[in-house]
């Protein structure tokens, strides 16, 4: 089956797709729009970024968001809109935002350039994210040249743009619909089902098939590892993953719920949870990133997990046979294992409510602030009442082989008062829970000191005398 989307108001169809070739290679290098760089062919700087559009809820507007074209697949681009940098340029005319950046000297050897200008175009449009600060919006565009101040005063002039999207959602109305995707190419097959239960048939007859959701893993598997895919079903279609539902109780996404959507709820929910998803790699990531994915490719390093494991969050899989709940640690069994069984899906994830004598604290460490993976995630659930720590659940992530909550910690917090000799204690145990390694991130002995000073940083937060999360980071020391 074709893959339909709108490029400058005008429906693009391609009839024979390789599932896993890139939207960068085919904008590069079939339409030859070169603006769209490769700089690093795994979504960490930015020179590739694009905005791609959905109709709004209303089908009144359009709802376009910034991503990385070098870890987007063909087929994720189905019944969307796709904008490049060339589209910016009506008639050979530099649009008011590229025309100040040319005008302010903000770009120096060029390269990075059109991706800034896609993320500032995307802002100034109101585009997914935009109410973040400018440094938030770019922090996933490196510029090699250092030109960030250039940059930064052309976005501040070109605050707002107004965008004619009229013809692109027109052209989106003509090829929306509930139609399943996919197709083969040679040996290789690809689905593209639109509803949990069409999802459920699929993998019921294909149980080894990859579930592609945001791609800002399984990107890395073709750009980076050189891997075949033989058999893809892509989640972007079904609708029913992508809900976020605040009630009383809680908070519950579905799996296909994306980290820039979920930010202000997360917030909502907690300050910490809000400061950590906004951390989650650049807002191109966040764009594509899912909870249900994050989760399900059992990475010792993914930011939401141990949050999620602190905050006693539930994990639904589904499969043709039916529904399991699970608490979210039970998922990963160790190192690259889950337990998920074959046909089955993460549907959602539930966040029980926080109780009023609940104190949480969640800490990200990486050796660049903005835009990089975790060296050590701490996360931490205290139930404090009349000075005593009635409950504590501690999570860690990069401190083991899958992310782990600190039952040795644990234990010692629990029934204890809420004291600098409990917390001393508690610290020393957690050398009990972790056998930590050595790598590019951190040694073992940083992230056991590390991991004990989260939980000094914890209470002195709670005493008012902490120091900004922002002022000690992995790199001080």
């Amino acid at each position: 089956m074709a893959v339909r989307f709108v490029l400058d108001g005008t429906v693009v169809q391609l009839d024979e797709v390789d599932p896993t070739g890139t939207v960068l290679d085919y904008v590069r290098y079939r339409l030859g729009r070169t603006g769209t760089k490769e700089g690093c062919a795994e979504g960490d700087c930015g020179a590739c970024t694009v905005l791609v559009g959905e109709r709004n809820a209303q089908g009144t507007g359009i709802d376009w968001r910034a991503v990385n074209a070098c870890i987007q697949f063909l087929p994720m681009l189905d019944g969307k809109a796709l904008m490049t940098v060339e589209s910016l340029a009506a008639a050979g005319t530099l649009n008011p935002l590229q025309a100040c950046m040319a005008q302010n000297g903000s770009s120096q050897c060029g390269f990075c350039t059109p991706g800034f200008v896609l993320s500032l175009h995307g802002r100034a449009i109101g585009a997914i994210g935009h109410d973040l600060p400018v440094e938030d919006v770019i922090a996933g565009n490196l510029c090699r040249c250092t030109g960030y101040g250039p940059i930064l005063a052309a976005a501040e002039a070109v605050d707002t743009l107004v965008q004619d999207d009229r013809a692109t959602l027109a052209a989106l109305a003509t090829i929306a619909d509930d139609r399943a995707g996919g197709g083969q190419y040679g040996t290789r097959r690809w689905f593209a089902p639109r509803s949990c239960e069409a999802l459920a048939v699929v993998l019921a007859e294909h149980p080894d098939a990859r579930m592609v959701a945001g791609a800002t893993d399984v990107g890395l598997w073709v750009t980076k590892g050189l891997r075949e895919l033989d058999t893809l079903v892509f989640l972007g279609g079904v609708r029913d993953l992508a809900a976020i539902v605040e009630t009383p109780d809680g908070l519950r996404f579905g799996a296909m719920a994306r980290y820039a959507d979920v930010h202000e709820a997360c917030a909502r929910f907690h300050p910490d949870l809000g400061e950590l998803v906004r951390r989650i790699g650049g807002l191109q990531v966040r764009n594509s990133g899912t909870i249900g994915g994050n989760i399900a490719n059992g990475s010792p390093i993914g930011d939401g997990p141990p949050a999620l494991i602190a905050l006693d969050a539930e994990l639904t899989l589904r499969s043709r046979e039916g529904r399991r709940t699970l608490p979210l640690e039970a998922y990963f069994l160790d190192y690259g294992k889950q337990d998920r069984r074959p046909g089955e899906f993460v549907e959602s994830v539930h966040i029980p409510a926080l109780g009023p004598d609940d104190l949480v604290h969640i800490s990200k460490l990486s050796r660049r602030f903005d835009s990089d993976i975790s060296a050590v995630c701490g996360a931490f659930k205290l139930t404090v009442r009349d000075g005593v720590i009635a409950r504590a659940r501690v999570a860690f992530g990069g401190m083991a082989a899958t992310p782990r909550r600190a039952l040795a910690c644990e234990q010692a917090l629990a029934g204890q008062r809420f004291t600098e000799t409990t917390i001393a204690g508690a610290a020393a145990a957690l050398r009990a829970d972790f056998t930590p390694l050595s790598d590019v991130r951190g040694s073992a002995g940083y992230r056991h000191e590390a991991a004990a000073n989260l939980l000094w940083r914890l209470f002195h937060k709670a005493r008012g005398t902490a120091v900004s999360v922002h002022e000690v980071e992995p790199g001080d020391g």
